[in-house]
């Protein structure tokens, strides 16, 4: 599982923990295109919750506001001011000096807390708060440029993830619940940020070389017609990707979803789980990712293999 976090940590309240928020304007339409209400999230959070926590445990997280629904304007927040939400850790300020304190989804009562206040996306730090300097993970997210198609970006994914094995990385899969895929790779907590970002990024500089009619290694729509950039930025410090389980604030409210390998021909698009359609999903839940945890590994065979000298200094 995406945790390794011990269950007693998981399960540790916050403060205010017996208050559930009460939830009010509980009717008004968050996605015009599906008539979906703040109060039909509120019980999508509870729905997935326990999916939700193993990928939320112990993680330093950013979230999407939507005080006017997605068709308004939208509230990117990496810090959180309060200290008094149910379910909301505030962490050491001094994971992020100068800023209000980072912040974690202990418990359930987390979400319900955001989703009364219009908080649609969760997304995660690649390294948990007791390690912060050492990330857990390696994030590649498979986005593509206009005029790629759907099966491009499935192909992507495959290509991506043989590179990963023949350079002896795990790979795991999951929608983004937007337009792309994105491939993780469970790390052992052992390089710092730089390290693990310059080392995505040669990964991807290599695809991009190599199937140059697929890939490219650089951002901007522009660059990319046709084509995928997959997105090494991703693996910086205090950048962040959505979490599993998270709904999406674009029209239809796609959600990001762990699958297996062996079902990436069957996706019709990285939407094909919604907030209305995700009830069918629940029971397999995260099993497409069961090892996770046990497959953590270390980069230094893989960096040998494609010739990448890490920079020590």
């Amino acid at each position: 599982m995406p945790s390794r976090t011990p269950a007693a940590a998981r399960a540790r309240p916050s403060q205010g923990e017996a208050e559930a928020p009460h939830i009010t304007h509980g009717d008004r339409v968050i996605d015009p295109s599906t008539g979906f209400t703040k109060m039909d999230l509120v019980h999508y959070c509870a729905q997935v919750a326990p999916l939700m926590m193993e990928h939320l445990a112990a993680r330093p997280v950013a979230v999407v506001r939507a005080p006017d629904g997605i068709a308004g304007e939208l509230f990117f927040q990496k810090h959180e001011d309060s200290d008094s939400m149910a379910g909301v850790l505030q962490l050491d300020p001094a994971l992020d000096e100068g800023h209000a304190p980072l912040m974690e989804i202990a418990s359930p009562q987390g979400l319900r807390s955001y989703a009364q206040m219009n908080v649609i996306e969760y997304h995660t730090w690649n390294a948990l708060k007791d390690r912060i300097e050492r990330p857990d993970r390696m994030t590649f997210d498979l986005d593509p440029g206009d005029g790629a198609s759907w099966q491009q970006v499935q192909e992507g994914a495959r290509l991506v993830r043989v590179l990963l094995q023949e350079l002896g990385l795990p790979a795991y899969l999951k929608t983004s619940g937007g337009k792309g895929l994105h491939v993780v790779v469970p790390l052992k907590r052992l390089r710092d940020w730089a390290t693990v970002r310059a080392f995505s990024k040669a990964i991807v500089e290599h695809l991009a070389r190599t199937i140059p009619e697929r890939f490219v290694a650089k951002s901007g729509p522009r660059n990319r017609v046709g084509k995928i950039f997959v997105d090494y930025l991703r693996n910086g410090r205090g950048a962040t990707t959505v979490c599993a389980w998270s709904a999406r604030a674009r029209p239809g409210m796609g959600v990001s979803v762990p699958v297996a390998w062996d079902e990436l021909d069957t996706l019709t698009s990285s939407a094909h789980w919604t907030v209305q359609n995700i009830g069918a999903r629940l029971g397999t839940g995260n099993t497409p990712w069961d090892g996770y945890g046990q497959a953590a590994a270390s980069l230094g065979t893989a960096m040998k293999r494609l010739g990448f000298v890490a920079d020590e200094g």
